[in-house]
């Protein structure tokens, strides 16, 4: 039987790199990633789009600058609907998507899983990638398959410098996503109250987020966090007037 070209496997294992971001579970992706053959005798028979979702994928950004020289396009999407600027977000190739961009990249095209470069970096604390995809148009509205915005999965895992990308940008600090949680009450119920989130509330303070938006049972963050014992996060919440 026929291998398939190394560039293809590639692609395949970045594919399966976002899925496993997507789920939480990158930390278990290595030991996953199937080996890529070292020859790539089939690489040139592949489309220039092929041939840049795997370059992408791959972090090769000498590659991909010579394919985007050649017209390849730039926001071609594979089975999963995945851009060749969502792989490099995922495996987080920063000069890759530098390339893509400034070639017209869109960091707004979602794919299956409604993730687009843009929500995804903002998930996984990409903070480059966030802060360029902010410059070349990323919808701040956008939500992902939770109904939320990309400032309030960066919250609720910790991911202080990102989040605060994401405020100065002018995220709506007060979105409601489908499980009727904002940042603020993710980065409560979904922590452990430690430094990282006590730094993100006090960035939700000073952005002047609602402190008293409840959850769809009524039960406030302040609530939540004497519930959860996160004695900092209580002092903080009161001290800025939480109910």
């Amino acid at each position: 039987m026929t291998q398939p070209p190394s560039a293809l496997l590639t692609a395949l294992a970045a594919a399966a790199l976002l899925t496993a971001c997507q789920s939480g579970a990158s930390a278990n992706f290595s030991a996953a990633t199937p080996a890529v053959p070292a020859a790539a005798t089939a690489v040139d028979q592949q489309t220039p789009g092929r041939q840049l979702l795997a370059a992408a994928a791959q972090g090769d950004a000498v590659a991909v600058r010579n394919l985007l020289a050649g017209n390849a396009p730039v926001d071609v999407q594979d089975a999963q609907g995945n851009t060749p600027l969502l792989l490099a977000t995922a495996a987080n190739h920063i000069e890759v998507a530098r390339s893509l961009l400034l070639h017209g990249a869109s960091p707004n095209i979602q794919n299956q899983m409604q993730d687009s470069a843009y929500l995804l970096a903002g998930a996984q604390g990409r903070l480059e990638i966030v802060r360029m995809t902010i410059s070349y148009g990323a919808d701040l509205k956008s939500t992902n398959r939770y109904g939320g915005t990309a400032l309030i999965p960066a919250c609720e895992r910790g991911h202080v410098e990102t989040a605060q990308a994401l405020i100065a940008a002018g995220v709506d600090v007060n979105h409601v996503n489908r499980l009727g949680w904002t940042c603020l009450m993710e980065a409560v119920v979904l922590s452990d109250g430690g430094p990282r989130h006590q730094s993100i509330i006090k960035a939700l303070i000073e952005a002047r987020a609602d402190l008293n938006l409840p959850d769809k049972n009524g039960v406030t963050a302040l609530a939540h966090a004497r519930q959860r014992g996160q004695v900092a996060v209580v002092q903080l919440l009161q001290a800025a007037g939480a109910r």
